[in-house]
């Protein structure tokens, strides 16, 4: 049976590079503590795309370093679906923490906090408070995707406070047909450069304390008997914060008055009020739909998560967007005595060129969906400077110099169309995991032919028009033991094309747990 987090919040996996190792051991393991040691070469110019990207904020430095990421944890005794309390009266109560930490030696010293959470469940519910690894959206394996829209654990953890149903939890009536599970959770996001032009007054300091908040809502058809399975649910995310420092006395909401026009997405302003009438926060999400199945030996998963921004998808005016997604899995992995064996094959396809944005797309009030950058935050839907999202729509410092982007945008390229497949497998006792991905990068709609839009009108390009450009990005990792609970391992990745530096890296690590 396919699992995928809550409120879809959940995967506590790895340690950073050792990616699948950690997954592995962390699950099976109670309590523990890890160490790992790196080094090579990340990159003359910039670290490669998949050495980078979705690892949690835990990424090598530039160039020759070396690496250390110390990691403790207490992981629940019975993890996973909540079963009801057990039978030879184990409690309803569990507890379990993590805390990691990584510190890279290069050209300088960087020390970094990568996760750092304690966790309190009661039967199906938990509550956690702290950074943690976590993603949100639905995909066959947080492994080897490309990565969620929302929140595909790219960045380092935003801190927060949440209260979820972690994993599905089957409802005892019509004979567990029906599963649910989901999050409520709000965070505290640092401080966030706001558009100065916004100010009804000049500010002395535009880095304005930032807010998160986050929920979702998923749901499973199928019994445990069944073989079919369908899923369904959806996440919001919304930055916000500091509204009253922006606006000043035209600003009338309180706390608590604001929170709730956040979470239900009410727009505020307008009609003489001297603020533009817009929801109040930076507002993401998906609405995802799957199914899966189980044909004996082999699991197929099959999904799309839709995207939204700015509202345009309450009119399907961008429903071409999107990442759909195949995942095989082979159930008969590690069962066997054979030395080359396969664990799980995923492809997908994202594609986000469409926003809305064109002339002859359907209006919408909102124009252009321009995801992830944002008239008001202007690092966008960011944290720490690293996107949030999927790591394919890229921020202008990352790309490679001399490419057009508009000054406002954030992302220089937002408009992807990119095929992605990714694989795990077996060799003689060596665990490999491989990703490459294509895409073709259009740059955002203000760079575009056509130009921004906002209702039904269009600015021209001001900044001139982003040549279309491709980039291929390769990873292969092998990993293995080396005696008991030590595994050693070299991942290589390789960047080429015009969006970003061309370039290669390689590491060699050594992990282990006690």
């Amino acid at each position: 049976m396919i699992r995928f987090n809550p409120w879809l919040i959940v995967f506590h996996l790895l340690l950073a590079p050792s990616l699948l190792f950690a997954q592995q051991e962390d699950s099976v393991s109670h309590k523990g503590l890890a160490i790992e040691l790196q080094g090579g070469f990340a990159g003359s110019k910039a670290v490669p795309f998949w050495m980078r990207s979705n690892q949690y904020g835990s990424v090598p430095a530039e160039g020759g370093s070396g690496s250390m990421i110390l990691r403790g944890f207490r992981n629940y005794k019975h993890p996973g679906e909540w079963q009801g309390r057990r039978a030879n009266g184990n409690s309803n109560w569990d507890w379990g923490y993590g805390l990691e930490g990584r510190v890279n030696l290069g050209k300088e010293t960087q020390a970094q906090v990568i996760d750092a959470h304690v966790r309190v469940r009661f039967a199906m519910f938990e509550a956690k408070l702290g950074r943690s690894k976590d993603v949100m959206g639905l995909n066959g394996d947080t492994l080897l995707t490309s990565g969620n829209f929302a929140v595909s654990g790219n960045a380092l953890g935003v801190p927060k406070f949440e209260i979820s149903i972690p994993e599905y939890y089957r409802i005892p009536w019509f004979g567990g047909l029906f599963s649910i599970k989901g999050n409520f959770a709000n965070g505290y996001m640092g401080k966030h450069p706001v558009d100065p032009s916004l100010f009804k007054k000049r500010p002395t300091d535009n880095q304005l304390h930032t807010l998160l908040h986050q929920k979702s809502l998923y749901g499973r058809i199928g019994k445990s008997t069944w073989k079919l399975a369908l899923y369904g649910g959806l996440n919001h995310q919304a930055q916000w914060g500091s509204e009253e420092k922006v606006y000043g006395s035209l600003y009338d909401l309180n706390f608590l008055q604001t929170l709730t026009y956040v979470t239900i997405g009410k727009a505020y302003g307008g009609r003489g009020s001297g603020i533009p009438r817009s929801k109040i926060g930076n507002h993401q999400g998906s609405i995802d739909l799957g199914a899966s199945y189980n044909l004996g030996s082999i699991s197929l998963m099959a999904y799309r998560q839709n995207f939204y921004d700015v509202g345009a998808l309450a009119n399907l005016a961008n429903i071409k967007d999107g990442l759909n997604g195949i995942t095989l899995t082979n159930n008969n992995y590690r069962k066997t005595q054979k030395n080359v064996d396969w664990h799980k094959f995923l492809v997908e396809f994202f594609y986000s060129k469409d926003q809305a944005g064109y002339p002859w797309s359907k209006p919408t009030k909102s124009g252009d969906e321009d995801y992830y950058n944002n008239y008001y935050y202007t690092e966008g839907w960011s944290y720490k400077q690293v996107g949030l999202g999927n790591p394919l729509i890229v921020p202008s410092h990352a790309a490679r110099a001399g490419q057009i982007s508009y000054p406002r945008d954030y992302f220089i390229s937002n408009r992807v169309v990119a095929g992605h497949i990714g694989a795990s497998f077996l060799v003689y006792n060596t665990t490999i995991i491989s990703k490459i991905t294509y895409a073709k990068h259009y740059g955002t709609f203000s760079t575009s032919e056509w130009g921004g839009s906002l209702g039904e009108i269009h600015r021209p390009p001001t900044s001139g028009i982003f040549t279309p450009v491709n980039q291929m990005s390769f990873l292969l990792q092998g990993e293995k033991f080396l005696y008991k609970n030590t595994k050693v391992g070299t991942k290589i990745a390789i960047d080429h094309g015009k969006l970003l530096d061309n370039g290669a890296g390689a590491l060699v690590y050594i992990r282990r747990q006690f």
